[in-house]
């Protein structure tokens, strides 16, 4: 799905058709998904009026925001971890969450952004974890474990072969709890799943999307 870290012998045509195909399975109109170039950074950014067809992305940043919930928006992840926001008044998003960004705010950043968008300040927010690495699988030093658990207690982990390691989609739930955010996660580990693109198993191998689109009304 990306356009820059591609597979061996793919180029960016290949990226184009699949996106096209995704968006044809999905009933999206071609070309008008919105990514951003992402830099682990906590910029969200506002899905304006123009998809992949007509602009490679709307800028740098690690989060989307669709304003009225009709833009569909889409992230890419291989080891991080995507997270789709819906609202129950409105508003969408998606943000990528990989330990940098996470450790410096890209949910707390996305899920303020929707909060301001809530006139009545009385809708619900619901964040949907997809796959990442998991707990016991993404091992760190354990000096960078340490000083992450220092203001994020449930990211402290061990992976199944004793040394330090991070849980992000541990730390990702405990933020959006926090912040009053119901919280689903898809348990899928990338490192173990080889149905999956991982950077740590595989660098350079993919990525994958993560998509929030409006369903067409019948």
């Amino acid at each position: 799905m990306s356009m820059t870290v591609l597979q061996q012998h793919q180029t960016a045509e290949h990226t184009s058709r699949n996106r096209r195909t995704l968006e044809a399975a999905l009933d999206i109109d071609p070309g008008t998904t919105r990514f951003a170039s992402q830099t682990h950074s906590t910029i969200v950014l506002c899905s304006g009026d123009k998809g992949w067809g007509q602009v490679d992305t709307l800028g740098e940043g690690d989060a989307i925001i669709s304003e009225d919930g009709r833009a569909p928006i889409a992230i890419l992840v291989a080891d991080c971890l995507p997270i789709a926001f819906t609202t129950d008044y409105g508003p969408t998003a998606i943000a990528h969450a990989g330990r940098v960004g996470l450790l410096n705010g890209v949910i707390q950043n996305t899920v303020r952004h929707l909060q301001s968008l809530d006139a009545q300040s009385s809708g619900s927010i619901t964040a949907t974890i997809g796959p990442g690495i998991c707990g016991s699988c993404y091992e760190v030093p354990k000096l960078m474990r340490d000083q992450a658990a220092l203001d994020h207690p449930a990211i402290s982990s061990e992976t199944s072969w004793g040394t330090a390691a991070l849980d992000l989609p541990a730390a990702a739930g405990f933020i959006l709890q926090q912040l009053g955010v119901e919280v689903q996660r898809i348990s899928e580990c990338t490192f173990t799943n080889e149905r999956l693109f991982s950077h740590r198993r595989a660098p350079g191998g993919g990525r994958l999307a993560g998509i929030v689109w409006p369903t067409r009304k019948v």
